[in-house]
């Protein structure tokens, strides 16, 4: 019998400024999806902490007018917070 091997995933990446940048606009996710055309699955996905494309994050851009870092920010993961990349 094979068992699989599970691998723990610690996200990296917060939409918890998308969030905030509705709200700060006024903008529901109601009037993304019905009158600007936003997936609900796009929504769901970053509901729950999923990917999302490049083509997608310029496009919640144009429709909330702001920029990347309002959308999205990173967040170390506390484990490699002090490796530092060459």
């Amino acid at each position: 019998m094979k068992y699989a091997t599970l691998f723990v995933v610690m996200l990296m990446i917060s939409y918890q400024p998308f969030y905030e940048t509705l709200f700060q606009k006024g903008i529901t996710e109601y009037y993304l999806i019905f009158k600007q055309g936003v997936t609900a699955s796009t929504l769901h996905r970053m509901k729950h902490g999923k990917p999302i494309s490049t083509t997608t994050l310029n496009t919640l851009c144009e429709i909330l007018d702001c920029r990347v870092e309002n959308v999205l920010e990173y967040v170390p993961d506390a484990d490699n917070a002090e490796t530092p990349y060459s």
